[in-house]
């Protein structure tokens, strides 16, 4: 029988506390349900959209009608709902410029995010370059129409 110490409890404790300290430091792991997408014609897949927490919440999907020329704010808005889509979101449009570059113009693209202080203006991304910046709703830019497909668990 092997005879307990302070010494070999203070051990154990001390092994219990890294195992702890590490599995705290391990990170976390993010469970994505597999899906087949079925794309329609012309439609890319831009990629997967995630929260604020980095847990997964929606599939991005680019359009593919394009607007004749440029529009201001509202009326991509309009014309995004009317293709069946939306104009993406500030998060989205990073996934679309980086999985869909080769697709799009390499100019202004409006977001469908009006700017926070002040609604006259909104957000857009210059997809050439991946900025984004704000200009005001009366101005023309390109716009691209995108749908989601929920992640289901």
């Amino acid at each position: 029988m092997t005879t307990i110490t302070l010494e070999s409890i203070d051990a154990k404790q001390t092994e219990l506390a890294e195992m702890i300290a590490a599995f705290k430091n391990s990170g976390q792991t993010i469970a994505i349900p597999a899906a087949a997408i079925a794309l329609r014609p012309g439609e890319r897949y831009a990629g997967l959209a995630l929260d604020d927490e980095g847990a997964p919440t929606h599939h991005l999907i680019l359009l593919p009608p394009r607007p004749n020329g440029r529009l201001n704010w509202r009326a991509a808005m309009d014309w995004a709902a009317a293709v069946g889509g939306h104009l993406p979101t500030r998060r989205e449009q990073p996934l679309v410029f980086a999985h869909c570059k080769q697709h799009l113009k390499p100019e202004v693209h409006w977001s469908s995010e009006a700017h926070e202080d002040d609604a006259s203006y909104a957000w857009y991304c210059h997809f050439n370059y991946g900025n984004q910046l704000n200009l005001h709703k009366s101005s023309e830019a390109h716009a691209v129409a995108v749908r989601l497909i929920p992640i289901s668990a």
